[in-house]
């Protein structure tokens, strides 16, 4: 088959399986990026998140994840909840309302790379979802999906930011799109102004060190900094403030996802029930959820962080 063959299959495969949007991109070294990624760190803006600094290469070329590669296909998959948790109570990010996103689409992608090779033969692949050394979002403009705003998200100009990326990485040679090229962030501040811990920097860079979701998720200190206190509005598992503000997410829709619909104890736990979560119940409540990277130790150390704040 010629390659626009294969690249119908391959639009019609992330249609099948729920894929809210497919881009292809040529694999190719990230030059750009790499240039990037090394500043990012050299400023030590991961902070403790040391797996950030292993395996550069990979990260910049696909061809040191799957030798051969050709394409790039990037997936989106919209996690928007139709239903948000009450005011004034401790907040959870939206990715994290339902079923672990890892396992949900992991699965997606082994189905995804199978019916690949029952249509095409014999063809080589790797799935990745935000827990390898991949640069998704840059793969996404590359495709022709959107744009990276200011405070680091894909944006759509349809649908905002709020969807998990996954990245297949094949030897299939395929159609690429053409890269996404406009910016429509425009003169709008309103992800930088918001943001209590001033994390968003001018030219579209994120100090991973000083973002809430590193605190409350990726700190494994027993302690958060002084410094912090009286910023974190409430968030005990991640942050959307600069989702939330955003503009373009007036265009979110409620996702098709049955998987990420929203544990109900997130939607309707008091402030009092957050504080007397036990152990064994949050094993039990959280035990196929995001929220669950965190521990219990972390989520009530957050907790009491947000409370003497």
């Amino acid at each position: 088959m010629h390659p626009a063959d294969h690249t119908h299959i391959v639009k019609a495969q992330a249609k099948l399986l729920g894929f809210d949007f497919c881009g292809i991109a040529r694999a190719e070294l990230l030059q750009d990026d790499a240039l990037r990624l090394e500043r990012w760190l050299n400023k030590g803006m991961q902070g403790t998140m040391h797996y950030m600094e292993r395996y550069f290469e990979l990260r910049v070329d696909p061809t040191k994840l799957v030798p051969g590669a050709k394409s790039v296909i990037t997936l989106l998959l919209n996690y928007f909840p139709p239903k948000t948790q009450k005011a004034d109570v401790p907040k959870v990010s939206k990715y994290a309302y339902g079923k672990d996103y890892h396992d949900i689409i992991r699965d997606k992608l082994n189905a995804f790379l199978r019916g690949l090779r029952e249509r095409v033969g014999d063809i080589e692949g790797r799935g990745f979802v935000d827990s390898a050394p991949v640069l998704e979002r840059t793969w996404a403009q590359k495709g022709g999906l959107g744009w990276i705003g200011k405070n680091g998200n894909l944006l759509t100009k349809s649908a905002g930011s709020y969807f998990f990326i996954a990245t297949l990485i094949t030897d299939l040679e395929l159609i690429a799109d053409a890269p996404f090229a406009a910016d429509y962030c425009g003169t709008c501040n309103r992800c930088v102004d918001a943001c209590p811990t001033d994390a968003i920097l001018p030219g579209k860079v994120v100090d991973g060190s000083k973002c809430i979701s590193y605190f409350t998720i990726e700190l494994k200190d027993l302690l958060i900094p002084d410094n912090m206190k009286g910023k974190f509005k409430d968030w005990i598992f991640g942050c959307d403030i600069c989702q939330d503000v955003c503009p373009w997410n007036r265009f979110s829709k409620p996702t098709s996802e049955n998987s990420f619909a929203p544990i109900p104890e997130i939607l309707n736990f008091t402030t009092g029930q957050w504080d007397e979560l036990t152990e064994e119940s949050f094993r039990d409540i959280f035990r196929n959820s995001p929220i669950k990277r965190t521990k219990f130790s972390g989520l009530k150390r957050n907790l009491q962080f947000i409370r003497k704040s």
